[in-house]
């Protein structure tokens, strides 16, 4: 049997509308966790479908942290100024902003990430293999620094990081999640993170760069 309390559960944890809840509950002979399952299954694949849609409202969301010695700046851009006006768009600009104070992503996606700094870390990864000792067949090479280099990606591409608040889920799927939720197309266009004493370190690195130049 379907209860009111299970319907209310499964509406505060996914977002949904109450009738789907319901149909997501009788789908799953009443299982609250398989019908959260199977709603957020209908939600990122409706949330696809959504993703060429133009997004250009939204707002810019900021967050300091650790007695203002990180900030960050973030874009988050939807379909309506109605929706960048709701609660659940702002907290979900801060949830965002938070993750890239904490996790230090470089860029959105993948299709970001420069070419030239894609084969760099090939180039390491394939001199890492052959470091290692035993010759391997080059397909096994392949499937080797295809799985490094996804990891490489997940470390500094936002959308693929796992959520701080949720790790079983990536910044992408909580995105999708939203899109469900608000009916409209959400982006996160772009991003700025300031780490007191970051500038000075990245001098420093440059000069020992140029040192080592000049011994070579």
């Amino acid at each position: 049997m379907i209860t009111t309390d299970m319907i209310k559960e499964v509406r505060v944890r996914s977002g949904a509308g109450v009738l789907d809840c319901r149909n997501a509950l009788k789908e799953n002979n009443g299982d609250v966790d398989k019908a959260i399952d199977h709603l957020r299954k209908k939600g990122l694949a409706s949330a696809s479908k959504k993703a060429g849609r133009l997004a250009s409202e939204g707002l810019v969301s900021s967050y300091i942290h650790g007695n203002g010695k990180v900030g960050v700046l973030v874009e988050i851009n939807c379909e309506t100024d109605f929706v960048a006006k709701t609660d659940n768009f702002k907290a979900l600009a801060r949830d965002i902003a938070m993750q890239i104070a904490a996790s230090k992503p470089e860029y959105v996606c993948r299709e970001e990430v420069p070419a030239e700094l894609i084969q760099k870390e090939k180039d390491i990864l394939m001199a890492q293999i052959e470091n290692e000792g035993k010759k391997k067949p080059a397909n096994i090479v392949e499937k080797i620094v295809e799985g490094r280099i996804n990891k490489f990606f997940k470390s500094v591409c936002l959308l693929e990081q796992p959520f701080i608040k949720d790790d079983e889920k990536t910044v992408e799927q909580l995105l999708k999640e939203s899109i469900a939720t608000t009916g409209e197309n959400i982006k996160i266009r772009r991003f700025v993170r300031f780490e007191m004493g970051e500038g000075l370190a990245k001098k420093a690195n440059d000069f020992a760069d140029e040192v080592a130049q000049m011994v070579k």
